[in-house]
């Protein structure tokens, strides 16, 4: 420790490296949704034969993992407040397990649903917990690249569960995927669920959490890691002087925890939740295969391109890592929705006049994956780390993230009836119209949080709301 001391340039790459591990650990959350999203892509046409379903029936095989999710998310915040981040987290990788090992081995469809509503409460949980865990530990500088890290591990999984189909495919015929091929997709499942298990035995508790229970001793060596010894005792004095605002405040409003502020907080995080799946993504990676059968692909290679597509994803998220700490969250929202909007929009003209043969779907699908993983793939889970005040992150983040997952399954199970119904070009259409709105929206509400700690943001919104108050009452000010 001595040596670390004498040598701040040492302590402070121990810092990063023990941050950074961390991180990675907990966002390891997100692949077991990733790679889940994309089984079910690959394995979603066996799915239809084996069990014989039916549009609005497949619609339902594949967001009944969402019902799962929804459920997690609305009982993480309140969970992780009264036992902590870890213990939870470790509860919901033991639900994914079980939950996929069970949907491998279903004899019908009736228990298979079950498994994959099971498995979605362990994703709902780690959906909420591990971007607000790795908020809570990491250091301003770098909270906007290591939360997105969740987002990573979700296209790294998506990617490799794309590959897994694509090869678990080829290994049979058809006939031989709808009896076997998909249990195996979705079997090997249980190696990242029990990864994510083991490893979760490894992290520290949140250390914000800690001192909120009043457990600051625990909390010390863990910020001691992460700030180092010169900035993690003044840590601590903010937090605590944090959290003794926040009890303040709440007696301030007569026990109201949403004083107008918060609630204008939770009303924006609630609609950049939902913003990011009713733009579509989800219909696009639940459904990439059956698309790309609308244009003419034939199984193998709509298969191919759907990896095309987990691969663009992979790609621009890790670009977007690089960028959300130097450029900000704002501007990557803007461009990222912009550009969606002008791929969606092209992508339905495609199919409306029937020029679908060539390159231009394929492409304007990548643009389009491209353009969400840049911004609101990864940012959205940035934005609903930081943006509460401490004294309802728990609690607003889970109600966020439930909203989010409403959104998905509502897509998710919208999708194929409105795809046979409406037809392709009016489809897309919609998802365009989300994305304008999308940027529409960023440009006139969301701020710019770049840079900023967990504290200063919280102040930024009670000041927001100050001076709107004096904008529209100015004789309050004389």
């Amino acid at each position: 420790m001595s040596t670390l001391l004498n040598n701040p340039a040492k302590e402070a790459e121990s810092s990063i490296k023990f941050v950074l591990l961390v991180s990675m650990v907990a966002a390891l959350g997100g692949f077991l949704f990733g790679f889940d999203t994309a089984v079910m892509s690959g394995a979603n046409g066996f799915l239809r034969a084996r069990f014989g379903l039916g549009n609005f029936m497949l619609g339902w095989t594949v967001s009944c993992l969402i019902i799962g999710c929804m459920a997690g998310a609305a009982v993480s915040g309140m969970l992780g407040e009264r036992f902590g981040r870890k213990k939870v987290l470790l509860a919901a990788a033991v639900l994914y397990t079980a939950g996929i090992f069970v949907s491998a081995i279903s004899p019908n469809l009736e228990i298979f649903i079950l498994a994959r509503m099971i498995e979605g409460v362990g994703i709902g949980i780690t959906s909420t917990l591990c971007p607000l865990y790795n908020a809570e530990i990491a250091p301003a500088k770098y909270r906007g690249r290591l939360v997105a890290m969740t987002q990573m591990a979700v296209v790294s999984g998506i990617l490799i569960g794309s590959f897994l189909a694509f090869g678990v495919s080829s290994l049979g015929n058809d006939a031989w995927d709808v009896s076997t091929g998909w249990r195996i997709m979705f079997g090997a499942g249980i190696v990242p669920g029990l990864l994510f298990l083991v490893l979760l035995f490894l992290v520290p508790e949140s250390p914000r959490w800690l001192i909120k229970k009043g457990r600051a001793a625990e909390a010390l060596p863990i910020l001691l890691k992460i700030h180092g010894e010169e900035l993690a005792k003044k840590e601590v004095l903010d937090i605590k002087q944090t959290f003794k605002q926040d009890e303040e405040a709440s007696i301030a409003s007569s026990g109201r925890r949403f004083t107008p502020a918060l609630r204008t907080v939770l009303i924006v995080g609630i609609v950049v939740a939902m913003l990011q799946q009713v733009t579509g993504i989800n219909a696009v990676m639940y459904y990439a295969p059956e698309i790309f059968r609308q244009t003419g692909a034939g199984t193998s290679g709509s298969l191919t391109q759907t990896i095309m597509v987990g691969l663009v994803n992979l790609i621009f998220t890790a670009l977007s890592l690089w960028l959300v700490d130097k450029l900000g969250r704002k501007v990557l929202l803007l461009a990222g929705s912009f550009f969606m909007t002008l791929s969606l929009t092209i992508i339905g003209f495609a199919f409306h006049t029937g020029q679908t043969d060539g390159p231009i779907v394929l492409i304007c699908i990548l643009v389009y994956v491209a353009a969400f993983a840049i911004s609101l793939g990864a940012v959205v889970w940035v934005i609903l780390s930081e943006i509460f005040p401490s004294r309802i992150r728990g609690l607003a983040t889970a109600v966020a993230t439930m909203a989010l997952w409403g959104a998905d399954f509502a897509v998710s199970q919208s999708f194929p009836p409105l795809l046979a119904s409406a037809g392709p070009a009016v489809t897309f259409w919609i998802f365009g119209a989300t994305s304008l709105f999308t940027f529409l929206f960023t440009m006139g509400v969301i701020p710019e949080t770049k840079g900023k700690s967990l504290e200063e943001i919280e102040a930024m919104w009670e000041n927001k709301h100050s001076e709107k108050q004096e904008s529209l009452h100015p004789s309050l000010q004389d």
